[in-house]
């Protein structure tokens, strides 16, 4: 059985920095995509940051660019997104996603929540003013 579990959010202050950490097991993930999705309360979920594949292409929502930080340890079977600089409009639930198929080619690549199997439970990141 396939899991995804995210961890590391909580309440920051605008300017203040988070890491989030998601560990997957039942399979191993280094040849498919594993990315971070958030969802703001009232808002769709959205893709955030992610890679095709270990050692692959990191892709970031235009949002995030500059600010966050995609990294992968295949050896760990484990996704991180480092946060830094956050904003109030950063605040939503932090999801891991992963999917099943393997890695094509670097012609394509996923950001849309319907492309990707597995899923973990979130994790919160609320940022004060």
């Amino acid at each position: 059985q396939v899991q995804l579990v995210e961890s590391g959010g909580g309440l920051v202050q605008t300017g203040g920095s988070l890491r989030l950490s998601c560990v997957a097991s039942g399979r191993t993930f280094s040849n498919n995509a594993m990315v971070w999705f958030r969802q703001a309360p009232g808002k769709e979920r959205e893709f955030v940051s992610g890679t095709m594949r270990s050692g692959g292409t990191t892709y970031y929502a235009e949002s995030v660019k500059f600010r966050f930080t995609f990294s992968r340890d295949s050896a760990k079977n484990t996704v991180y997104l480092q946060m830094n600089s956050l904003k109030p409009e950063d605040t939503a639930v932090y999801y891991c996603a992963a999917r099943s198929n393997t890695f094509v080619s670097d012609r394509y690549y996923y950001t849309s929540v319907r492309e990707y199997d597995y899923w973990g439970q979130g994790t919160q990141v609320t940022v004060s003013s």
